[in-house]
């Protein structure tokens, strides 16, 4: 999936304008937080900021810092769950680091890596040897894995801080259950 795709869908996701008093991540305008927004040159009123100004942020800060296009050129879910989970705050870099780590036999199918988040050139090849050994049903299982470590981070939020239960339902209905992931093709 392109990142025009992924981001139509996380921004359905997300919605327009939002500032709920238990968000920790306070006003938020398609899901970019005004943190994220001002350290990225926004300056203008959350509530008035520009749909293709979000998507500039986000293409910076959620898609190109993880080489995302290397990632969709082989597998386009993936791609697109990595963007979602990023946006929403997880750590996909170094998840499907430790995915891949866990799945290469042993490092019989290709070498393990280093889990630091960094999509470079060894991860992509890593994801590249094991969609060539797993194919596209390694695709739907790397998904699975992926969104296990994803709904396992948001039950912990919870756990940890009660007024975020506002958002756990939502958060593992929206992003985690496999049937509401994009579809590709």
């Amino acid at each position: 999936m392109s990142f025009d795709q992924a981001f139509a869908h996380t921004i359905g996701i997300e919605g327009g304008y939002s500032d709920h008093p238990a968000d920790r991540g306070g006003p938020t305008k398609y899901g970019i937080t005004e943190r994220v927004a001002r350290a990225n040159g926004y300056q203008g009123p959350m509530r008035e900021m520009p749909l293709l100004e979000a998507q500039r942020i986000a293409k910076s800060q959620y898609w190109d810092v993880l080489n995302l296009d290397a990632i969709d050129a082989l597998a386009p879910t993936i791609a697109g769950e990595m963007f979602d989970t990023l946006f929403n705050g997880g750590e996909p870099g170094q998840w499907l680091q430790r995915c891949l780590n866990v799945f290469n036999r042993s490092a019989s199918l290709y070498p393990d890596m280093k889990v630091d988040g960094r999509i470079g050139p060894m991860t992509v090849q890593a994801l590249r040897a094991f969609l060539g050994n797993r194919g596209r049903e390694g695709e739907r299982v790397l998904l699975v894995a992926l969104n296990s470590l994803q709904g396992a981070r948001f039950i912990g939020i919870a756990e940890h801080n009660s007024s975020q239960e506002a958002f756990v339902y939502g958060w593992l209905s929206n992003r985690v259950a496999l049937e509401k992931q994009p579809k590709t093709g």
